[in-house]
């Protein structure tokens, strides 16, 4: 392997390191920029374009969460490469309010977009390459992984030259392909999981900043003028529903979601730890990207329309609501894939925002906006008498059923 190039596996108790997290500040960065596209022209297409670019967005990103696992990715020609990946992501970030607007110039958004994208995964593939050249069991998996990939970047690229309908149809079969890929290569030989800790601690890391994007959103409104009155109200329920959305996952889930995994056996835990963050954990991340959206939203319209905000509308409620029901159907998702134990008042909690949804869509903002947070209020309550309930008075974390 270092007759090739010079790696440094990673130890079987590597943590996240300051790299690490700079690299995903730049993707969360390129997640935000999704909100600043969606909040632009809100429409149903538009939503679900951006629904889209989040998919396309976090699963070329979850890779590189296997590569830290495998190698050190903040020495030698590992990081340099890295920064190179660093450099695209940020350029796609740049481009990606104008996905779907194509210009004159050779290299227009759509078509800038996708070239970054291409060279995000190449480096991915170079990595998990090079650190595959002693490791034949990798590179069982590399090969079965690495087409569906490749392939995947044909329709991408001819997605962002022909623009319009065909662009979100080609671009949706290159998220497929990615997808499809990643499970049919996982599923023939599963990646290798060194670190649960560091698999863990990467992917609630990124759910952090994108909770953090609900409490930015309060200010994204009219950037000359501060919330107040109403406006100022919605953001303090802003922060105390986001106060509720990382309680139902940091406080006791997280913790004991870990320790299942760590206690798992080898193929086992890789399998349970690539759908648990992979598919679950990234519902997560979605949900909360699009709370934040309609936190955004319903801010800005109190901010400018203070006397008259009207009704909030479908597509700031379908963001509200609709996000709401994603992070926590996502989060019961990754309990049911890690400590087992979800119970259907859970499910049916999990669901009642999308009833809310059509309530929520004809209420002033504000008074939305309260519902919601009366919800997320109502829901954490549950959950902690159902944790205090089925712990006993001698545990503190949830026990796997």
């Amino acid at each position: 392997m270092r007759g090739i190039v010079d790696v440094h596996p990673a130890g079987m108790t590597q943590r996240t390191t300051t790299f690490e997290i700079f690299f995903d500040l730049v993707f969360v960065f390129a997640l935000t920029r999704v909100i600043t596209f969606m909040a632009g022209s809100p429409s149903a297409l538009t939503l679900a374009q951006g629904l889209l670019l989040l998919l396309l967005l976090l699963y070329s990103w979850s890779p590189y969460i296997w590569v830290g696992n495998l190698v050190r990715p903040d020495v030698g020609p590992v990081r340099a490469v890295t920064l190179v990946a660093m450099a695209a992501i940020f350029v796609a970030a740049l481009v990606l309010p104008d996905a779907w607007q194509q210009g004159p110039e050779l290299f227009d958004a759509p078509l800038t977009l996708a070239l970054a994208y291409v060279v995000g995964r190449t480096v991915q593939l170079v990595i998990l390459y090079w650190a595959s050249t002693s490791n034949p069991a990798l590179r069982s998996t590399l090969r079965f992984f690495a087409v569906p990939v490749v392939l995947g970047w044909v329709p991408l690229i001819i997605g962002a030259v022909l623009g319009g309908a065909a662009q979100t149809a080609l671009w949706t079969v290159a998220f497929l392909l990615n997808i499809g890929g990643a499970r049919i290569a996982s599923a023939f030989r599963p990646w290798q999981l060194r670190s649960v800790d560091h698999f863990s601690e990467r992917f609630g890391l990124v759910l952090i900043i994108a909770l953090g994007e609900s409490l930015i959103s309060a200010g994204a409104g009219p950037r000359a003028m501060a919330p107040v009155g109403p406006a100022l109200v919605a953001a303090l329920l802003g922060l105390t529903s986001t106060v509720c959305l990382w309680w139902l996952y940091f406080d006791r889930l997280a913790p004991a979601a870990r320790e299942a995994v760590r206690n798992l056996p080898g193929e086992r835990r890789a399998s349970v730890a690539g759908d648990a963050y992979g598919l679950g954990h990234s519902t997560l991340i979605i949900g909360a990207i699009f709370v934040a959206l309609g936190l955004e939203v319903v801010i800005a319209r109190l901010t400018e329309e203070s006397a008259h905000p009207g009704r909030l509308g479908w597509e700031a409620a379908t963001a509200l609501y609709g996000g709401t029901a994603l992070y926590l159907l996502g989060r019961l998702a990754f309990r049911r894939l890690t400590v087992r134990a979800v119970h259907p008042k859970q499910v049916v909690a999990a669901l009642l925002p999308l009833v809310l949804l059509p309530i929520g869509r004809s209420l002033p903002p504000l008074a939305a906006l309260v519902l919601l947070t009366a919800f997320l209020v109502g829901v954490t309550w549950f959950e902690r008498r159902m944790d205090q309930r089925d712990e006993g008075p001698h545990s503190a974390r949830p026990r796997p059923s």
